[in-house]
């Protein structure tokens, strides 16, 4: 069936019309003269159905349908610039991964590891989105979701199958300068859960309840345990805790940075397992293309 699609020339012309506002000026940057950026605007039109342009003293301006669509045109061709160029560099030896991810794990966890996959697949690229919550995978172009979660939200995900890569180990942090002041006060961390129930605690808004169950899992009572400012994100916490505002209580292999540079320590030697864990989500189809599998063997080999 042929695709109801305008000239890729027609539209290109309309794309730096709307842009300049001016015929003119589009010609100018496309090379081409006034008069085939007029035609080619014109019988984009006639495609469409729709004028997209209107005469003004100074020139042209768009019209309401035309400002839609100039903005719908603009990001499909800067995708097919995007694709284009992929293809040339890669001068068909590898290709790319289009990746869904949380958005602490993919800046803490799986960026830094990255130089590593460069070593050993230079012809890969990873692109890489934020996502938090499952998806109709199959309505997007990801090849594949890393994912927090618990398995039961992993098993519900229709259309997609599952790999668990790590566990969450959650660890109470603070800043050496909060540890310094409190030692003054109390004794110096590691800290029992009785003492740092009475400190101050910084709350993930995505876990709410996570220091109430690491108390219930200490046996500890702690009134105050969902009091504190809250944050979205781990980074957030972390960024906090550095600061001295609290005591987070975040997954250990997120803030290892923040450890081994002296900015966070831990403030109690009681981990508990984590209800959730890191997987590498794809959709069920088993058309998996080669660099997508190159990636994710990557993937398993880095988390073990």
């Amino acid at each position: 069936m042929r695709r109801k699609i305008p000239s890729l020339q027609a539209l290109a012309c309309f794309d730096a019309a709307a842009r300049h506002q001016s015929y003119t000026r589009a010609a100018q940057e496309l090379a081409l003269t006034q008069g085939a950026v007029s035609r080619q605007i014109g019988a984009l039109e006639a495609f469409v159905g729709v004028a997209l342009f209107q005469r003004t003293r100074h020139g042209v301006a768009l019209t309401e349908r035309g400002a839609e669509y100039a903005l719908q045109v603009a990001g499909r061709l800067q995708g097919l610039e995007q694709d284009t160029l992929e293809v040339m560099a890669g001068q068909g030896r590898g290709g790319s991964v289009q990746l869904a991810a949380v958005p602490t794990f993919a800046t803490r966890w799986l960026i830094p590891r990255l130089p590593d996959l460069a070593a050993l697949h230079p012809e890969l690229t990873v692109h890489i989105e934020t996502r938090t919550r499952p998806f109709l995978i199959a309505d997007t172009p990801f090849d594949a979701a890393l994912y927090a979660g618990t398995a039961e939200q992993v098993a519900n995900w229709a259309g997609t199958r599952a790999l668990r890569l790590l566990e969450e180990q959650i660890v109470p942090v603070c800043s050496p300068a909060l540890a310094a002041d409190r030692a003054r006060a109390t004794t110096p961390p590691p800290w029992t859960p009785q003492v740092i129930a009475t400190l101050p605690l910084l709350q993930q808004s995505t876990r709410p309840t996570a220091w109430r169950q690491w108390f219930d899992a200490a046996g500890v009572a702690a009134p105050m345990a969902l009091g504190g400012p809250r944050y979205e994100l781990f980074s957030m916490t972390a960024a906090a805790a550095a600061q001295g505002l609290g005591l987070a209580l975040v997954p250990r292999l997120l803030v290892e940075p923040e450890l081994a540079r002296g900015d966070l320590m831990v403030a109690c030697d009681r981990m508990v397992p984590g209800e959730r864990a890191y997987y590498l989500v794809q959709p069920e189809r088993g058309d998996e293309r080669p660099v997508v599998t190159h990636f994710a063997r990557w993937l398993i080999e880095a988390a073990a």
